[in-house]
């Protein structure tokens, strides 16, 4: 599961990296968490748009109280199933979800520290995505979800599906084969690189927790 990503570029060099055209007014989150807005590149009119979303899928669950406010679903386990193979099978619903790291939570229980991963030599990634709209954030993104490789073993079980540049167009306007396909796939080992800290996991998390929906 990952509940933390960041962008630390401006959005005009989001923008240059993806060959989109930058807001006039966009504001870039150093740090992106389930439920709070962070940025995605999605198809629009033929071509591609750069715009903010609420990152998760507002879902409520049946031992929730009618006054709760809804759990966002920021990770898609597996796009075969459930509410995501409807939008996975349609390209007007996918997207790609800019990335400079992705953090996972390490450490004793209590005391868990921030380990950052990147990809070698892409100072912006992509993390394969799907959106939709709703009722009650607007438009919204989740990102999807594969089992790890061996690079990322040592922390997690389980990494975001990652793109290359050259593998973009595919994500966004290929077969439902083709975008099962990046999910079904090991990400090489050799273009990740890991970072670890000892900043502290919870010291900026919300208190919601994030849900995965299987």
């Amino acid at each position: 599961m990952c509940n933390l990503y960041t962008v630390r570029k401006s959005a005009a060099e989001v923008a240059a990296h993806f060959g989109v055209s930058a807001p006039a007014s966009f504001n870039t989150p150093d740090e992106t968490l389930p439920g709070y807005p962070g940025m995605v590149v999605r198809e629009e009119a033929g071509g591609r748009a750069l715009q903010s979303m609420v990152w998760g899928f507002p879902v409520r669950l049946k031992t929730m109280k009618p006054e709760s406010k809804p759990k966002p679903v920021n990770n898609i386990a597996d796009l075969r199933k459930g509410m995501w193979i409807g939008l996975a099978r349609k390209p007007e619903w996918r997207c790609l979800i800019p990335v400079t790291a992705f953090a996972e939570a390490e450490g004793p229980k209590g005391a868990k520290t921030r380990t950052w991963f990147s990809v070698k030599d892409q100072p912006v990634f992509a993390w394969a995505g799907l959106w939709r709209k709703s009722a009650e954030w607007g438009d919204v993104h989740s990102g999807v979800m594969t089992d790890c490789n061996e690079a990322i073993r040592p922390v997690h079980d389980r990494m975001p599906v990652l793109l290359l540049p050259d593998e973009y167009d595919r994500w966004l306007n290929g077969s439902f084969d083709d975008v099962v396909g990046f999910q079904d796939r090991c990400f090489p080992d050799k273009l990740i690189e890991m970072t670890r800290t000892d900043e502290l996991w919870v010291k900026r998390r919300v208190a919601a927790e994030a849900a995965t929906l299987l």
